[in-house]
């Protein structure tokens, strides 16, 4: 079955012509272990050469013994399947209310690690078969036995598809068939280039064989004519995506978490930052998170600027008293002229953000200790807002870095924005698009900072 037909384009899975789909009637209602090549030999001594037989995995789940004896009370059965669910799932990739999406020991991402009730008796359970491919490769070699032909066996499941509604058969085993024919490199009829075109054969096969199988009449077995299958030496474990390639191998509960360790550890500070410009909504939803920091007696005690129309007299205003600081500290010139330059960060950031703690529900004291005290946390409660501005950038693509500018010439800054006199600048925060892909950092190890008693 390696050779082409004529006509057959180069390269394309298509058949050469019409295929025909068929059904095979008459089978038994198998039990452990009864004779499945030999019931089919029997009911469809047609089967020739080049033919894809096509079983369900209900049929190996039988005559393999995978079946699992079960209550008939409703509520004992669902235990006992729930039961069992945990047992075949080596991870779980979503829940919704009763519904779990796992990855089973075969590595197959379905629903409930595909046992099943259907198409079984009422006191039984059905697990898949412990290894599809070599069920599938075994009815190869019993057919070729009894019947001398040379086919292919593809071994289907039920299951949904991600983003789509509907369930579809897929092929969980197979043997004499290349299961994904991979285009990368041919060209198409309008000259163009197939890149990473690949074809799920296997599964494509196993949906149109599952048209004359249906679900209700008995008809677990169908054979499809036309295609001349190409033995690759592949199996439909070659279906089952990689973790290192797979884009979704977290399950729900693994993303959230992973998602809200890796937006702290997002946060770095970044001094260059590309020529794209900034999503307006995106700094305006980063803002509505930093609200939420924790702060005293149910205030909110913080302000962001979104600093426009006014950054370059802003700018050149803290830019003075900043060289005056130098200068009266005696520093060299050279020196002067040097840290004046870091201050070009607040200019070269396409977007800038201030912010500020505010006198919003502090309580006041006879006594300086609990004055300076209320100040202080109030404080926090900024620096709290801060961070969390930061952390919610960064969750939004966004690079920044936070500067203490403000903080040195708090009367400037209010002077030429003409804020309240309460409100204490708490430093700037450059904003842009990053130049490369923010990586999350590493965590420090606790015990650099943390005293335990």
């Amino acid at each position: 079955m390696s050779e082409l037909p004529p006509g057959l384009p180069p390269g394309d899975h298509a058949a050469r012509d019409a295929i025909t789909v068929s059904p095979v009637r008459g089978l038994p209602e198998f039990r452990p272990g009864d004779d499945l090549a030999g019931a089919l030999a029997a009911a469809a001594p047609w089967i020739a050469d080049g033919d894809v037989v096509v079983v369900t995995s209900k049929v190996f789940s039988k005559v393999e013994g995978r079946l699992v004896p079960a209550p008939t009370d409703v509520e004992a059965r669902d235990t006992l399947r729930r039961e069992l669910v945990d047992a075949e799932t080596e991870r779980v990739l979503a829940r919704r209310g009763r519904t779990l999406i796992v990855a089973g020991k075969l590595g197959i991402v379905q629903a409930a690690a595909g046992i099943d009730g259907s198409n079984v008796r009422r006191n039984e359970l059905a697990l898949l078969p412990s290894d599809p491919d070599a069920s599938a490769a075994r009815l190869r070699a019993d057919l070729a036995r009894l019947l001398g032909v040379n086919v292919a066996v593809v071994v289907t499941d039920t299951m949904g598809r991600s983003w789509r509604v509907g369930q579809t058969d897929v092929a969980i085993g197979s043997a004499g068939l290349e299961v994904i024919h991979r285009y990368g490199g041919a060209v198409d009829s309008e000259g163009n280039e197939l890149l990473v075109t690949e074809v799920a054969l296997a599964d494509e096969l196993a949906g149109a064989a599952d048209l004359v199988k249906g679900k209700l009449g008995g008809l677990p077995v169908a054979v499809v004519r036309g295609l001349v299958p190409v033995d690759d030496g592949s199996t439909a474990r070659d279906l089952v995506r990689p973790l290192d390639e797979d884009m979704f191998w977290l399950g729900t509960d693994e993303a959230i978490a992973r998602g809200r360790r890796e937006a702290v550890l997002l946060r770095r500070s970044s001094r260059d930052f590309s020529d794209e410009p900034v999503d307006a909504d995106a700094l305006r939803r980063a803002v509505g998170v930093a609200l939420t920091a924790p702060a005293p007696h149910h205030s909110t005690p913080f302000r962001f600027a979104w600093v426009r129309d006014r950054r370059a007299a802003l700018l050149d205003a803290m830019a003075v008293r900043w060289q005056e600081h130098l200068e009266a500290d005696g520093r060299p010139t050279d020196e002067v002229e040097r840290r004046m330059r870091r201050g070009d960060l607040l200019r070269r950031a396409p977007e800038l953000v201030l912010a500020f703690r505010t006198g919003e529900g502090m309580h006041s004291y006879p006594d300086d200790a609990r004055r300076l005290g209320e100040r202080t946390m109030f404080t926090v409660a900024g620096g709290a807002a801060v961070q969390s501005l930061l952390v919610a950038l960064a969750a939004e693509g966004l690079a920044s870095c936070w500067v203490g500018s403000t903080i040195f010439a708090a009367d400037v800054v209010r002077r030429v924005l003409d804020v309240p006199a309460d409100w204490q600048p708490l430093g700037a925060v450059a904003v842009g698009m990053p130049v490369e892909a923010i990586e999350p950092r590493a965590p420090r190890d606790a015990a650099e900072g943390l005293l335990e008693w």
